[in-house]
């Protein structure tokens, strides 16, 4: 998408786009902290998150500096469904069962995947456009930034911290969170308010990738019968 107004942008100009910028960085960021993950856990739920903490930041400067381009938008959801995606399968290989894990990354890949796929089908702009959409959690979670920021933050601070919870690679994962959900500790709370936002976003993605299967199912059937 080119810029609303001035003169047709160049290609190298759109790749160095203030917020596609942000985003190389936030790749080159998790590459290293995804390289130095098991030998300082620290570190890597400190540069993860600052990476995450960028994905607002490139949004507002894509505003700001009225730089918004498609290929920004590709490249910012690539780079969150590639970092949760690695972040789940490490979680999968330090959890029991890890088939948990494996499947909250396939429901996550597939449900944006098909979004943004139907989101250009249709010819929309965004795929953050479900105005039509007949799920009021579904309009609440794209049409509030506040109610959408709380559960995208409390669904990775609570995959960070099963992994700083982690002691070994074979801990059973209702055992770490019924210890750890049972004490009256400031983690305690935190581990809650992140649980209560994860498990809404999941049901956001459930509905996502349903509505969004409606969508290309509904453009063959149109598709066929014109």
């Amino acid at each position: 998408m080119a810029k609303k107004s001035g003169t047709k942008p160049s290609k190298l100009s759109v790749y160095l786009y203030i917020p596609n910028i942000v985003g190389y960085i936030r790749i080159l960021m998790n590459c290293f902290a995804f390289a130095i993950c098991f030998s300082n856990k620290r570190l890597f739920c400190i540069l993860y998150f600052i990476s995450f903490v960028c994905d607002g930041i490139d949004g507002w400067c894509a505003r700001k500096f009225d730089q918004v381009s498609t290929f920004g938008a590709v490249l910012d959801i690539v780079t969150d469904r590639i970092s949760t995606a690695s972040l789940l399968v490490m979680l999968s290989q330090v959890y029991r069962p890890g088939l948990v894990f494996v499947s909250l990354l396939a429901l996550d890949i597939a449900s944006h995947w098909l979004q943004m796929y139907s989101t250009f089908l249709i010819g929309k702009a965004s795929h953050k456009d479900v105005r039509d959409s007949t799920s009021w959690l579904f309009r609440a979670y794209y049409g509030n930034r506040m109610f959408m920021a709380y559960c995208c933050v409390a669904c990775e601070v609570l995959y960070i911290m099963l992994f700083l919870l982690a002691e070994n690679q074979t801990e059973k994962l209702m055992d770490v969170l019924v210890t750890s959900l049972k004490g009256c500790s400031l983690i305690t709370l935190l581990l809650g308010l992140s649980l209560l936002g994860w498990a809404i976003k999941q049901v956001v993605n459930i509905i996502q990738m349903k509505t969004a299967a409606d969508v290309c199912v509904l453009y063959d059937s149109n598709k066929k019968g014109g």
